[in-house]
């Protein structure tokens, strides 16, 4: 590519990750309802009021936590995952993420870095881990997306540079250093490269070109004129020249340097009204304009400050007025260290370029990705076009009409006729892989749909990307998911418990499918269920020939407590078993003290005696085999020491 003025000055900067917080509307818990024939109870409000009295574990810790962060409350979650980190720091992945993002929120910025480090480290998804991730595969990309044009020479090729085709109706107008005079005395000072004009060429249905002829007299001058761009109806174009109009303007250190100009027709047909646009600077360089299918946005290659890199590609908007506003660079999704160049926006919204510094397989190649439909620069993809679109050498200013999948690619590719040549290919397979998220939201128990319920979308790194509701069949449906991309859905509703769940999106065109059961959140008990099967308390085990509460049960039993509290209506046979091991007489008193000494401890901490029984059931229900004269382990054994507590009035 050695022919054409690309090589734009280097202005670097240092790239900073964002990390955006989670944030999710506030349900409402329902308080406690008055049992009739069910008993409504909210576990994680007995979770809060046990641990005011002392009691806690670090599962009780993350899901407290975690019920705050759900709802956004950030400041809050803070202090529940600050306790668990400190009493158990090795955690999953989304725990540091979510620690990092509640610490901001308490402006500890120094320990939030620290945790994000961790996820980093643990998820293998920061920015950069990514990014060396997807580099590793690149080539395994690549080839999958290869093998979709057609590719011939265009037929208007030279020994010189041709290159960067544009459409203007039914032609194209192109680049090229053919024609220009003694080259020895027609080079670029800066570049040491030959000058160029434009030309245009008759496009036929086959898509080869036919006869050129010069383009514009008025646009070339004696200076580079390169990469048009032409509003639809012909009478407005962008182009890339020189710093030239009636004299040559240089910067500081005496450099001539590119600018975008435009020009109009005028009453004769011809090109007037030719200036340089309000974003040009002698100072840095602006080249290889392309106009959005609406004509309001002019996408443009620079070196301007806030460049990440040699060259980006930036966006300007168009007024009605024909006003431009202010130059915005597309984001680190598009833009690398390297050089971004030649843009190009298809009819379907659809952006290409020529990158150096995305990974590709030599020099500048092609690559594609979709203009978000909100006007973001929250470019989700960037894909290699492949083979044979690109080359091991240089492959840029692509061009492609949308309709008939037929356009032109520049290269300097092994086999042609001059530095650069222009190529005519034909797209026979598209690129993307087009994929749709859905599901239905339904009761875990039930199996009622729940309309209403609301879903929220997160990348891999738990970046909130969109969100919905349930339909009133309980249906959802997230739209232009990635394909073979891991997501999370998070899914909530005021009677249910939240619920987040991974995704991996399929790999072809098509759609994905994630059903949803969401527990309740208030657990429903009757008469003649054990208790402990509702609030996940675990089995109260006791030390053999011990009846005294152990520090492991107390947790437990607070629990119970709360319940009772919060239940005083409510009440419960505690029953005690023991394992075979002495004999039936011997055990059946020993149960009898566990499941007294349990009824005490309840007594002791304030519940009724009157709304307590107790029993001793020996080991008459051992739940496994470990009957007299059977060998088993210890922890075998243990199974079999422990109370249970059935609901005996509500």
């Amino acid at each position: 590519m050695k022919n054409k003025i690309t090589y734009l000055v280097l202005l670097a900067i240092t790239c900073v990750n964002g990390y955006s917080q989670v944030s999710t509307n506030k349900g409402e818990v329902k308080g406690n309802k008055e049992y009739a024939k069910y008993a409504y109870i909210d576990a994680i409000k007995t979770y809060e009021r046990i641990y005011e009295k002392g009691y806690k574990s670090p599962d009780m810790l993350l899901k407290i936590g975690n019920s705050y962060y759900f709802n956004a409350e950030l400041e809050k979650a803070n202090k529940w995952y600050a306790e668990l980190y400190a009493t158990s720091p090795d955690q999953e992945p989304e725990f540091y993420y979510r620690f990092s993002q509640t610490l901001k929120a308490v402006k500890d910025n120094d320990q939030a870095a620290v945790m994000l480090a961790k996820f980093s480290e643990k998820s293998g998804n920061d920015s950069r881990a990514k990014l060396l991730a997807q580099n590793r595969d690149y080539l395994a990309e690549i080839k999958k997306n290869s093998g979709r044009y057609k590719i011939e020479n265009a037929g208007i090729n030279t020994k010189y540079s041709d290159y960067g085709t544009a459409f203007m109706g039914t032609k194209v107008v192109f680049s090229s250093a053919r024609d220009t005079g003694n080259f020895s005395k027609r080079i670029h000072t800066w570049t040491g490269q030959y000058f160029t004009n434009l030309y245009d060429s008759p496009i036929s249905e086959d898509g080869s070109l036919g006869a050129v002829g010069k383009f514009g007299k008025k646009l070339n001058t004696k200076y580079h004129e390169d990469t048009p761009a032409f509003t639809k109806d012909g009478k407005t174009v962008y182009f890339t020249r020189n710093n030239y109009l009636s004299e040559r303007g240089y910067d500081a250190s005496k450099v001539t340097l590119l600018k975008v100009y435009k020009a109009t027709v005028d009453k004769e047909g011809q090109w007037s009204n030719i200036t340089p646009l309000p974003f040009n600077s002698d100072s840095y360089q602006t080249a290889h304009p392309a106009l959005s299918p609406d004509e309001k946005t002019l996408y443009f290659a620079s070196d301007m400050p806030g460049t990440r890199g040699q060259s980006d590609i930036f966006r300007v908007k168009i007024g009605d007025d024909g006003s431009f506003g202010a130059p915005e660079n597309l984001g680190e999704s598009i833009n690398t260290a390297g050089r971004e160049t030649y843009p190009f926006v298809s009819d379907d919204n659809e952006l290409y370029f020529a990158s150096d510094g995305q990974p590709g397989i030599g020099g500048f190649d092609i690559f594609i990705t979709r203009l978000p439909k909100d006007g973001s620069l929250n470019f989700r993809d960037v894909l290699n076009v492949g083979e044979e679109a690109n080359s091991p050498k240089d492959d840029f200013a692509f061009i492609i009409n949308f309709k008939t999948k037929k356009g032109f690619v520049s290269s300097n590719r092994d086999g042609g006729q001059g530095s650069d040549d222009i190529y005519k290919f034909v797209e026979t397979r598209p690129i993307w892989c087009d994929q749709i998220l859905f599901g239905v939201v339904t009761d875990e128990d039930t199996k009622a749909i729940i309309p209403n319920a609301k879903l929220i979308l997160f990348d891999e790194k738990f970046n909130q990307l969109k969100e919905t509701t349930s339909d009133a069949e309980g249906k959802y449906e997230f739209t232009e998911v990635i394909c073979g991309a891991k997501y999370f859905v998070r899914a909530s509703h005021e009677d249910y418990t939240t619920k987040e769940l991974p995704v991996i999106i399929g790999t072809e065109t098509g759609k994905t499918e994630l059903n949803i059961e969401l527990k309740t959140s208030t657990c429903k008990v009757k008469i003649g269920d054990d208790l402990a099967n509702c609030f996940k308390i675990n089995i109260i085990y006791f030390d053999l020939d011990k009846w005294n509460i152990r520090p492991d049960a107390a947790v437990d039993l607070a629990k119970l407590l709360d319940v009772l509290n919060q239940n005083p209506t409510m009440k419960i046979n505690i029953r005690s078993h023991t394992d075979s091991r002495a004999s039936f007489s011997y055990n059946d008193k020993l149960s009898n003290r566990r499941a007294k000494s349990t009824k005490d401890w309840l007594i002791k901490n304030g519940i009724a005696a009157n709304r307590l029984t107790s029993e001793g059931l020996g080991e008459n229900e051992l739940v496994n085999g470990c009957s007299d004269g059977v060998k088993c382990t210890e922890a075998e054994h243990q199974l079999n020491r422990r109370s249970e507590f059935i609901i005996t009035a509500l």
